[in-house]
């Protein structure tokens, strides 16, 4: 899992709240666990006009135009603002997936589901929690400025607006530790590999007719 320390990313806004994980990703494109190319049907029902299948070439479906991140002035953007109770719904792990594949590294809300949140950490992406009160202030922001940017620094747990505004945000330890060091599950087990090969050792020592 890449680390993630410090980002200086444009701004998309996704102004609605309870945006559920079969809205981030559709059932049908569940069929994959390998992590990667879920991106271009990242919002697929609200990003095109027709219905999305496994396989389809993407690049020749009907853009739709008033879909915010179809407009030409979000593409790009590396921070999802968005409002409370993002990511409800289904466990799909492959919601971040779909998010992280097609650019995001950071999102911003006032709350998310639990289990969406936890995903988030554990695919290298950063979910930021700020007050209803912040969160309109950056949608008013976002909208008044092309090309807006944060600034959006872990170690230090802040997010920096252009004008300078700083909004402090909380993080557990261990899982900002895990982000900055870019060690997810598999990542945190290989630091022991050494102790699991001298466990192994001596278990098969001792009973080594497991091993036959």
């Amino acid at each position: 899992m890449q680390a993630f320390t410090q980002l200086n990313g444009l701004v998309a806004p996704l102004d609605r709240a309870n945006v559920d994980t079969d809205a981030i990703i559709p059932k049908q494109f569940l069929k994959s666990i390998k992590r990667s190319g879920f991106g271009v049907n990242a919002f697929d029902e609200w990003r095109y006009l027709d219905h999305g299948e496994p396989g389809m070439d993407n690049s020749k479906r009907k853009i739709n135009p008033d879909f915010v991140l179809n407009q030409a002035r979000y593409q790009g953007a590396s921070v999802l603002l968005t409002r409370e109770n993002f990511g409800c719904g289904s466990s799909r792990e492959h919601a971040p997936w779909a998010l992280e594949d097609f650019g995001f590294k950071v999102i911003i809300a006032s709350s998310y589901a639990d289990i969406f949140y936890n995903n988030c950490f554990k695919n290298g992406m950063l979910p930021i929690v700020l007050n209803a009160t912040a969160v309109d202030n950056l949608f008013n922001q976002v909208e008044a400025s092309v090309g807006y940017k944060l600034n959006v620094d872990l170690a230090a747990q802040t997010v920096t607006t252009p004008n300078g505004e700083v909004y402090a945000f909380e993080v557990d330890a261990v899982r900002k530790h895990n982000l900055l060091h870019g060690l997810d599950d598999i990542g945190l087990t290989m630091q022991l590999q050494d102790k699991i090969k001298v466990f192994e050792q001596k278990h098969q020592a001792a009973q080594p007719w497991l091993f036959n």
